[in-house]
């Protein structure tokens, strides 16, 4: 058998060290249009990699994506978290958690995953042609013709788009596309004297998008354009949609400390009153939040830094717990993550079989990764399910 995989990134190189494991005999060809594989490995996380999420159920791990969460499940049934980790470890990589959850290389260095993956492509007789764009995809009566030369079954793996017209070769095969819009990118806040914190990291907030039920918890870094963290970013994928609709001109509603209402915020605040009473409110926070942050809720809640908290009287007191909880700050365009750019969209899931991830249009055509109109949020999970669907696409089931 002669396999074909379009696409140089984890996807594509999980597909084809799938198909080697499954099929031993098969010859098998990576196409990468540019120069280098793993381009996009070797940059996430901050140039750390985070290859997965300690997130082992299958079920707990398919609602971590806005799009294809359940057409995921039956992918991960066959290969999740856990497999990951053991796949690495047995070439020699060992993963790491941190408290979040999150998963990176021991070495907290991107090269590792790459270095392995090339590894294990060489080790494995995979041929990867670099520099060889596919401009030529086409079936043929004994499988699939790619750049002219035959194959028997062909995975693409070529992740997402920008624009629509990325998709348009697979259009031409006669599969639908969902339109692309970016998902995970931060909130531009222009004119906001809330960016002059920049560097801050509120750790506890729930962002929410004012007009719809969109609300995500979790930290929140202050930037010199606006806001981003993993609130936000979890919050844009799963609005990527909606706030693509309103041209990312919105109102973003911020609650600064966690409590999921005002009389849990109000209670915290009386238990605290025995011992901050008789201290001068900027000295005396009752939450989790960076004094510069306090400082500056204080000024804008109107609330006067050294008064002693005892002197603060009923209005004052509703005012700060409106602006702790109900902050609503004026979003104005986005910004995404060039080397790291996520998209919504991609080819339709209805046309593809997720216990094979073979085309259901196309026999013989397969696909894995963020081609597929499938993402997930921030923390390892796009990833995932890189992993995943290259490996069960490259089981070929259907040869």
């Amino acid at each position: 058998m002669k396999a074909a995989v379009i696409g140089g990134g984890a996807a594509g190189f999980f597909a084809a060290l799938s198909i080697r494991q499954h099929h031993s005999l098969a010859a098998i060809e990576l196409f990468e249009k540019s120069n280098k594989v793993l381009a996009k490995v070797k940059v996430s996380g901050g140039g750390r990699c985070n290859v997965t999420n300690a997130t082992f159920s299958a079920s707990e791990l398919s609602k971590c994506y806005p799009r294809g969460g359940k057409s995921l499940k039956k992918v991960f049934d066959q290969f999740q978290a856990k497999d990951t980790i053991k796949w690495f470890q047995e070439r020699g990589v060992h993963l790491h958690t941190e408290a979040d959850g999150r998963m990176f290389p021991t070495t907290n260095d991107s090269q590792t995953i790459v270095d392995c993956l090339i590894r294990a492509a060489a080790d494995a007789g995979i041929v990867v042609r670099m520099q060889t764009p596919v401009k030529q995809l086409n079936p043929s009566p004994s499988g699939w013709k790619v750049n002219g030369e035959v194959f028997d079954c062909v995975v693409v793996a070529t992740g997402g788009s920008p624009t629509a017209k990325g998709f348009d070769w697979l259009r031409a095969l006669g599969h639908r596309i969902a339109e692309p819009v970016p998902s995970l990118f931060t909130f531009n806040m222009p004119g906001n004297a809330i960016t002059k914190l920049m560097g801050v990291v509120v750790p506890r907030a729930i962002a929410r998008v004012q007009g719809t039920k969109l609300s995500e918890e979790g930290p929140i870094l202050i930037t010199h354009w606006g806001m981003s963290g993993p609130g936000i970013l979890k919050l844009s994928a799963w609005g990527a949609r909606e706030l693509a609709n309103r041209d990312y001109n919105f109102t973003a509603q911020i609650n600064w400390i966690g409590e999921s209402n005002e009389d849990r915020a109000r209670t915290a605040l009386e238990k605290a009153m025995p011992d901050i009473r008789k201290k001068k409110l900027g000295n005396a926070c009752p939450w989790d939040l960076p004094r510069n942050f306090w400082i500056y809720l204080l000024d804008r809640a109107g609330c006067n830094a050294n008064q002693p908290w005892m002197d603060l009287g009923k209005k004052d007191r509703n005012r700060l717990l409106n602006t702790l909880l109900n902050d609503a700050h004026q979003v104005r365009g986005k910004t995404t993550f060039k080397e790291e750019f996520v998209t919504c969209g991609g080819v339709e899931l209805s046309e593809v079989n997720f216990n094979t991830m073979e085309s259901r249009i196309a026999p013989g055509l397969n696909f894995a990764g963020e081609v597929l109109d499938v993402d997930g949020i921030t923390g390892g999970f796009n990833f995932q399910a890189a992993w995943s669907t290259g490996f069960v696409a490259g089981q070929l089931k259907g040869h």
